[in-house]
């Protein structure tokens, strides 16, 4: 009796740029550069693009009709991923200082939490958008358990931010911010680990029944999903602010064609795209699947 070994992803996946929709642009972007220190890459008519000045990791894409989403399917936050803790600091020091010279809108830290795997801020740009702004452990100090185990433990921000201690808060940000993952909300996690797992071949790290994270290579998640928006929700209306679509980027152009053959094989539409394509999730979610330039 044959089997057939379930789709994976390739170790060396990587996250590419995220695009957001936001109501006001010049408010947005003034926010990105002023509390987070992103370095404005290009700025076209209706269209900003961001990043540490190497690589992009936010597209902005105004909509003066954009209204905040409400209860749906979408954007649960993004993850810019600094490459040390020190630089995690830093964020935090450039936030806290922010209070006090942001003058288009205010920034608060919503939570800070240790996964274990990772040390993570949360907050919201001007539209409502969840930001994290995490840093990895060292891989091999990353438990068994990947941090699931349990609730993650409260941050201690004044001993992560010891680290840069005697620092001015540094107006840019640092070479070697990445987008580290993404969290939906969802309709249903069955339904999305049929896509995202099944279909587009994230290997799944955690289910803890109402929200479930998907990963390549053993990384302790690429993707979350979850209900805590209601089981059942749909997708956002047209003119949303949120989530346009997010970029997986595979090493290879014949790793795009096994992707996109799976999901043609499972009855997904795929739309052209530079180096690759977009489909779309069971709640109408963009997702661009490139080979690495």
């Amino acid at each position: 009796m044959s089997t057939t070994a379930a789709p994976v992803l390739p170790a060396a996946l990587r996250l590419g740029a995220v695009h957001l929709t936001v109501a006001d642009l010049p408010r947005a972007v003034t926010w990105y550069e002023q509390a987070l220190g992103l370095r404005v890459h290009a700025h076209h008519r209706g269209q900003a693009v961001l990043g540490d000045g190497t690589e992009a990791v936010i597209v902005l894409h105004g909509d003066p009709g954009a209204r905040r989403a409400g209860r749906t399917a979408g954007l649960y936050h993004y993850a810019l991923l600094y490459p040390s803790r020190e630089e995690l600091a830093r964020a935090a020091l450039r936030l806290t200082a922010g209070k006090k010279r942001l003058t288009q809108t205010r920034t608060q830290i919503h939570g800070a939490s240790d996964h274990e795997t990772h040390e993570a801020l949360y907050l919201a740009d001007p539209d409502g958008n969840g930001i994290e702004l995490a840093a990895d452990r060292p891989r091999a100090a990353w438990p068994e358990h990947l941090g699931y185990a349990g609730d993650p433990k409260p941050l201690d921000l004044e001993l992560l931010t010891a680290t840069v201690a005697g620092e001015e808060p540094a107006a840019w940000v640092g070479e070697g911010l990445r987008v580290g993952h993404l969290h939906l909300h969802v309709g249903s996690v069955d339904d999305a680990l049929r896509f995202y797992r099944d279909a587009v071949g994230f290997e799944l790290q955690a289910n803890i029944g109402s929200a479930a994270f998907v990963s390549a290579g053993g990384y302790h998640h690429h993707l979350g999903f979850n209900v805590w928006n209601g089981v059942g929700v749909g997708p956002p209306a047209a003119h949303a602010v949120g989530l346009r679509t997010w970029t997986v980027e595979l090493p290879g152009q014949a790793d795009v064609e096994d992707v996109r053959a799976r999901l043609e094989a499972a009855g997904h539409a795929v739309d052209p795209a530079e180096r690759g394509f977009v489909v779309r999730d069971p709640w109408n979610v963009a997702m661009t699947v490139v080979a690495t330039a």
